[in-house]
């Protein structure tokens, strides 16, 4: 079993959650996970770690087996942002790798939604929060309290009929052959999957290219969007993996995303902070996450 450094008793996260924990205990510097729902951004908050989850398609993924075709997103792992910057642009050969000396003509302005549609804002979440908003106007950002659009909780939807109708098709041999060897929870998982439609997954997708589309418009008024990580600390024991509730929507639409350790939740478990930008826009995310890494340490 896989433990938790930074949480002793609780889970490390989801399917990354071997490269976060690897991070976390000092095992290796660096590591590589993959990101379908949330099992990046996840496992780095719980074990206190940094995990970039990039733009859709901007890291390789020749090699590893096939979840969701349309959602599989090679992420990276490293214990700054800066390690994890330096880590991206050698494996993608994009320039990503930060220039601190690089002054900024205007303050980073930060948007915080109030709410959720896809879950409440637990007290831990909410502390983290509170931490984040603080660390970022002493260092002089400027932090506005937002809202999310009404579609986004159509995408947190059209985001589970696109994975459970393309993990079924890309596991059904698993089924098939050595079912007995499936965990009860992924077995069940892939034999309700194979009842959603060709037209509700024809449908989910053609919400989500509309939904990237009216991002680029909501999204224009900030330079990044702050939210929480995970629900909320780790939880305690295996039994749970944690909830990729805060992550979903945010990988389907394909935008980078990265958790910046540092904040704590009411039980002094890692809470970590979540900096989405626009689509494409990696260098940037690494940019404003690297900003508030620092604002928190202060």
């Amino acid at each position: 079993a896989t433990h938790n450094p930074r949480a002793p008793g609780h889970t490390p996260g989801g399917s990354s959650a071997g490269s976060a924990a690897a991070v976390a205990a000092g095992l290796v510097p660096l590591a590589i996970g993959t990101q379908t729902g949330g099992s990046i951004v996840r496992p780095a908050s719980y074990c206190g770690v940094v995990g970039f989850k990039p733009s859709f398609g901007l890291l390789p993924t020749p090699g590893f087996k096939c979840f969701s075709w349309s959602l599989d997103t090679v992420g990276l792992f490293a214990n700054s942002v800066d390690d994890v910057a330096w880590f991206a642009e050698a494996v993608s050969g994009h320039a990503l790798q930060l220039d601190g000396a690089k002054p900024r003509s205007r303050p980073w302005v930060i948007g915080v939604p109030d709410a959720y549609p896809w879950g409440e804002v637990t007290p831990s979440a909410r502390k983290a929060l509170g931490q984040g908003c603080r660390a970022l106007e002493a260092v002089g950002a400027t932090v506005e309290r937002i809202a999310l659009p009404g579609w986004m909780r159509d995408v947190f939807e059209a985001q589970d009929v696109i994975q459970g109708y393309e993990v079924w098709r890309a596991l059904s041999r698993e089924v098939d052959e050595h079912a007995e060897a499936l965990s009860p929870i992924l077995r069940n998982y892939l034999l309700a999957a194979r009842d959603i439609t060709p037209q509700a997954y024809e449908a989910a997708h053609q919400l989500a290219t509309q939904a990237r589309h009216d991002l680029l418009a909501w999204m224009a008024p900030w330079d990044a969007v702050m939210t929480p990580s995970a629900p909320d600390e780790a939880p305690a024991g295996y039994g749970s993996t944690g909830a990729s509730s805060f992550n979903r929507a945010w990988t389907l639409l394909g935008v980078p995303c990265i958790n910046v350790p540092g904040a704590v939740g009411v039980n002094g478990l890692p809470m970590g902070l979540q900096v989405i930008t626009g689509a494409r826009t990696d260098a940037m995310c690494l940019q404003v996450a690297a900003f508030l890494e620092a604002a928190l340490k202060r």
